[in-house]
């Protein structure tokens, strides 16, 4: 029998993604001092080759190794995760799988977005297919300043790389000017970090007893067995002095006895960070001077920090570039938008509301303002419920003037000065009308018709 060959249909070759063709380098983890930062500065500065890699080096080192810029980062970038994100078609209406999609996968966007603030930029590159996917272009490849991304993280002409305006599917993040605030944090994050080792060595120094031992100088067996019994009794520091030399030990304990030189130290450097951060420093940590007044101070400045935040997102989200990717996955984005769902302070609106009825009374005020600004969702039979209050309030309106017609009116008392006349008998007048004949004789005209 032949042999059958069974005939293999070619499978398209898979899409080829930039970031494979880039040469990527683990960070420089070196010791980093304040010369390193000034080298990276104006590497990163340079007018004909720029080169952040040196920077973006530093900036990898201080935010994984410092804890509190670990924090007020993440508390920044938290505030805008934490909003809620929907999408508005154009008759304004939400589209709910537009909007699922940006809080499962869109939220690692956001956050790379937000991070563009810190680093100056960020790079994202869309993957093809049915679903939206896309990774992260390391930045140190990345020259905003040539509009290119380069193979290798020192490159820096297209020749080496491939150009920002040419890949459809790559969208990069910032302004290529744009060095990022890590830049100003940088500088006390490497203070800190020197700070603490000079602190541990104070206390390894200092946090225990000192023990001094002298002995005669010419006396060697006995320096041998002084010397035995320090080496057998501990860790701590010792000392092996003659008796004839002379020796004084100056710890600077009388103006940094309890180690607070540092610690204030270390304090000022963590604030320093949070004010380019955050905007202020008691939302993150308290200070001797904190009050509530002060601490609500600092919080509205963080809340006009996180709006900033919110419309730059919104703004990058609805940008031509970003629908043209989400078309790309058969999002019908067209004519719609993003916008944030904000969260409402009620102790503001309850000022707000105050000053809003106070005008109302003075100009006419839409009832799309009162909608929009207190957060209350329109009904979707607005037009008759509106009818319905209108014709309520005319109703109430003639039920008020009925009230005040003067037929209706009590008759005056008389004043308790003028002589009351004498009761001439137990008969009723019935010459004088009273109120209630009045009613009645109303009643009845209202009931004549109903007879014929």
């Amino acid at each position: 029998m032949k042999n059958r060959i069974k005939k293999v249909t070619p499978e398209a070759p898979a899409p080829t993604y930039l970031i494979h063709d880039l040469t990527v380098v683990s960070p420089n983890r070196n010791r980093k001092d304040i010369q390193s930062l000034k080298s990276a500065v104006e590497s990163a500065e340079l007018i004909h080759y720029p080169n952040r890699t040196l920077l973006y080096d530093l900036y990898h080192d201080v935010t994984t190794m410092d804890g509190h810029l670990q924090g007020i980062i993440k508390k920044r970038i938290d505030s805008v995760l934490n909003k809620k994100l929907k999408f508005y078609d154009k008759s304004g209406k939400e589209v709910e799988e537009i909007s699922k999609l940006m809080r499962t996968k869109g939220r690692e966007l956001i956050k790379l977005i937000m991070n563009s603030v810190l680093w100056g930029i960020s790079g994202v590159e869309f993957k093809i297919g049915k679903t939206m996917c896309f990774e992260e272009i390391p930045r140190k490849h990345i020259k905003p300043e040539k509009g290119i991304i380069t193979k290798s993280q020192y490159g820096i002409t297209a020749e080496n790389g491939f150009t920002i305006d040419d890949m459809p599917f790559v969208w990069v993040i910032g302004d290529k000017k744009d060095l990022g605030l890590l830049l100003a944090c940088s500088m006390y994050a490497i203070y800190k970090r020197g700070n603490f080792g000079d602190w541990a060595q104070y206390v390894e120094i200092f946090g225990q007893p000192v023990r001094i031992l002298e002995y005669d100088a010419y006396d060697t067996k006995t320096k041998q067995e002084l010397k035995t019994m320090l080496d057998q009794s501990g860790n701590s520091l010792a000392m092996m002095i003659p008796k004839q030399a002379s020796f004084q030990m100056l710890d600077g304990k009388a103006s940094n006895g309890d180690g607070k030189l540092q610690s204030s130290f270390k304090d000022a450097c963590n604030a320093e960070m949070s004010i380019a951060i955050l905007g202020n420093t008691e939302t993150t940590s308290s200070s001797n001077s904190s009050g509530y007044a002060q601490s609500k101070e600092h919080g509205e400045q963080q809340d006009e920090i996180t709006a900033s935040d919110l419309i730059m997102v919104e703004n990058y989200l609805n940008s031509d570039k970003f629908f043209s990717i989400l078309k790309s996955y058969g999002y019908d984005v067209e004519g719609g938008e993003f916008g944030y769902e904000l969260e409402l302070n009620l102790a503001r609106l309850k000022l707000r509301l105050e000053i809003d009825m106070m005008v109302s009374t003075k100009v006419p005020v839409g009832d799309d303002y009162w909608y929009d600004t207190y957060g209350i969702p329109k009904p979707a039979n607005y037009a008759e419920l509106k009818k319905q209050q209108q014709e309520q309030a005319k109703f109430l309106k003639k039920a008020k003037d009925i009230k005040k017609d003067p037929d209706t009116e009590d008759e005056e008392e008389p004043d308790e000065d003028e002589e009351k006349e004498p009761v001439k008998d137990n008969l009723i007048d019935v010459s004088k009308p009273k109120l209630l004949d009045k009613f009645f004789t109303k009643l009845a005209d209202f009931f004549a018709p109903a007879r014929q």
